[in-house]
């Protein structure tokens, strides 16, 4: 039995499914107590008493009343996220600013708010769950491109502040991972590029990839898992891509 995030607290976003999920469930296996925090109460305490831990049922986009939070938390994973496919001339101000705020201001605020701790104990894991659209662009997803860049250096700047503290900052770059956040783009992809929602994944999401399938949640919780661990001590201001091969090229 691997127990070796025994007396760990990790705080996991968005982690009521998809990829939270999978990082507060393998986060658990090592032994960490994780609170599962979501906008999504009933499935964020399921999750939580399955795996002995505690519900934060919180909405991210209030980032007002994540200004003056305190976290005890040793691993903080920065997952939630939202989606939103259309081209630049059709997307509207407001999502774009919906999608910056949760995916770039909510980590930045929760970072904030965890450093305290991990300074005054000496040890910290942030993990910010990022994407190869963090590394590389595609068409229609200006927001969640931007953001997704911007956590990219909200990561390595917190890496060099953390690093005399004993706090380590990384990002995980997969490509497309079977989760509903990608389901749902499937419809809006064939609409946008012309073609049969059947045809979408060879010819739209996996065409960079040189491994021809989705990403697994369980895959990226288990380097999520390796990151919060001392093993990783030297790991810090990275970005770990699980993409296939897509940003090779």
């Amino acid at each position: 039995m691997d127990n070796s995030l025994n007396g760990r607290k990790a705080l996991v976003t968005g982690g009521a499914g998809g990829i939270g999920a999978a990082c507060a469930r393998a986060l658990a296996a090592r032994g960490a107590k994780v609170v599962v925090a979501d906008v999504d109460a009933s499935g964020a305490a399921a999750l939580a008493d399955e795996l002995g831990g505690t519900a934060w049922t919180v909405d991210l986009l209030d980032v007002d009343s994540l200004a003056a939070l305190s976290l005890d938390c040793d691993i903080l994973v920065n997952n939630a996220g939202i989606q939103k496919v259309a081209p630049i001339e059709e997307f509207e101000p407001a999502e774009f600013r919906r999608i910056l705020a949760l995916m770039l201001e909510a980590p930045f605020l929760l970072i904030r708010a965890a450093l305290p701790h991990m300074y005054a104990n000496g040890f910290g894991r942030i993990i910010n769950i990022s994407s190869v659209h963090g590394l590389r662009a595609s068409a229609y997803k200006s927001a969640y491109v931007s953001a997704k860049h911007g956590l990219e250096g909200l990561s390595k700047v917190t890496a060099l502040e953390g690093g005399e503290h004993g706090v380590t900052s990384n990002c995980i770059n997969p490509g497309y991972v079977r989760t509903p956040l990608v389901e749902r783009q499937i419809a809006d992809q064939a609409r946008l590029h012309g073609i049969p929602e059947a045809e979408v994944l060879a010819k739209v999401m996996l065409t960079e990839s040189a491994v021809k399938r989705l990403v697994e949640p369980e895959e990226v919780a288990s380097l999520a898992a390796w990151m919060a661990s001392d093993d990783a001590g030297m790991v810090t201001g990275a970005s770990y891509t699980m993409d296939g091969g897509w940003s090779a090229r």
